[in-house]
């Protein structure tokens, strides 16, 4: 087989090896031998990068982004591999923000083909080789890289980071980590490496023991990035949450005795979008009415979110929600204000909730107002018909991002 184009090659990506993007659940192997046969038989290395390695319930994309909008306005060559991606899967493959080229997308997946190998690689383990061979290919400086699921198991952990960064620790994907935060905090500490340092983003006291006792078991020096006092975050206009997310970053590269300026900084905050490509984070997409759109699509995350809504002026909050179908929907909804319009909406992807659980959920909930199958046609609806003070808020999940069309807000 030979691929004629880009969207060939993507294609045969999602349909040849399980998708936890696609199909969820069952798409998940964890373990690390096949990531290593795979990186092995490719000839990748890292040796001559600086990992940094980024797991978390919550905010480790940000955080990524942060590390690496930094890295950038320092002239560093930083490759940057997160996901899952909203509109474009070359999205998960960066370098000083730019994507990885199509052609290069193409080659890679016909390696792959030709290798004939014994063994069937995972999607996940698959796009993060193929992120490890553009960021060699490149020579990278540095190469920021988020965990797909969890830490001890993931894929990504096959490398021997310089640090490990872990943003906190929030009740989900359960089924794979575990069910309590105890639990769940021993698989995202496995990423901890011996003899290097670890940064954890917010002080859990319930389970900070679990990091001190693993981060002592490797000789790894541990600190906690809430801890210490940065003041130029009282000078930056970030959501809360975000702001927890730069403190990390900057204690992450504080520990790796990279030096920066505020200037640097602020630059890599203003370029942010350009360095990295972050989207979907609290993002202000329109004026008059406010509409914001976040992928928020956990109770830790959505707490979050509603929390930064309380520094936002408006009269009346309407949200769009839309939630994969391994996502506790009831729980969550009951964590939106009282006093708020609901549109519950399916997106495309298969992992969608469906329209008969939608409906479902509508009888149960006065707020519901509507079910919809289109984010763009209910969003668009909206703008229309609510007061310009008013607040629209998009969130739920990447997906329903995923199927957003910009030029709504151009209409």
């Amino acid at each position: 087989m030979r691929f004629q184009s880009y969207i060939e090659a993507v294609t045969w990506l999602f349909d040849q090896f399980p998708s936890y993007q696609n199909i969820g659940a069952s798409a998940y192997k964890p373990g690390l031998k096949q990531t290593t046969d795979l990186l092995n038989v490719l000839e990748i290395s890292s040796n001559h990068m600086t990992i940094i390695h980024v797991a978390g319930t919550n905010g480790k994309g940000s955080t990524c982004s942060y590390l690496s909008s930094i890295l950038t306005e320092k002239n560093e060559k930083v490759g940057l591999f997160t996901s899952p991606h909203i509109f474009d899967f070359r999205e998960r493959i960066r370098i000083n923000g730019e994507q990885i080229d199509e052609e290069s997308v193409i080659h890679f997946c016909q390696r792959v083909i030709d290798l004939n190998l014994d063994f069937e690689p995972s999607f996940f383990e698959v796009t993060f080789a193929m992120a490890m061979d553009h960021f060699q290919r490149s020579n990278c400086t540095y190469a920021v890289i988020e965990t797909g699921m969890g830490g001890r198991l993931d894929s990504t952990n096959v490398l021997n980071s310089n640090i490990a960064v872990i943003t906190n620790i929030g009740l989900d994907h359960t089924q794979f980590l575990g069910e309590t935060l105890s639990e769940i905090a021993l698989e995202k500490a496995g990423i901890i490496k011996s003899n290097q340092p670890v940064v954890i983003g917010q002080t859990q006291e319930e389970i900070a023991h679990n990091f001190k006792n693993i981060a002592k078991n490797h000789h790894a020096p541990i600190y906690f990035a809430d801890e210490e006092n940065w003041e130029i975050l009282n000078s930056v206009e970030l959501p809360e949450l975000q702001k927890t997310n730069l403190k990390t970053a900057l204690c992450a590269l504080a520990k790796l005795h990279v030096s920066f300026s505020e200037e640097t900084i602020f630059n890599a905050l203003n370029k942010l979008f350009q360095n990295t490509g972050l989207f979907g984070r609290f993002t202000k997409a329109h004026e008059n009415p406010l509409v914001y759109l976040d992928v928020s699509h956990n109770q830790d995350g959505i707490r979050a979110t509603l929390k930064d809504l309380n520094n936002v002026q408006f009269d009346n909050l309407h949200i769009i929600y839309g939630a994969s179908q391994d996502k506790n929907a009831p729980e969550i909804l009951s964590l939106f204000p009282e006093k708020t319009t609901i549109h519950l909406c399916a997106f495309q992807n298969n992992r969608s909730l469906k329209k008969e659980v939608l409906q479902e959920l509508m009888h149960s909930d006065q707020r519901i107002q509507s079910i919809s199958t289109n984010v763009n046609s209910r969003l668009k609806e909206l703008m229309k018909i609510v007061s310009t003070k008013d607040l629209i808020l998009v969130t739920g999940s990447f997906f329903l991002l995923a199927d957003l069309d910009k030029t709504v807000f151009n209409s």
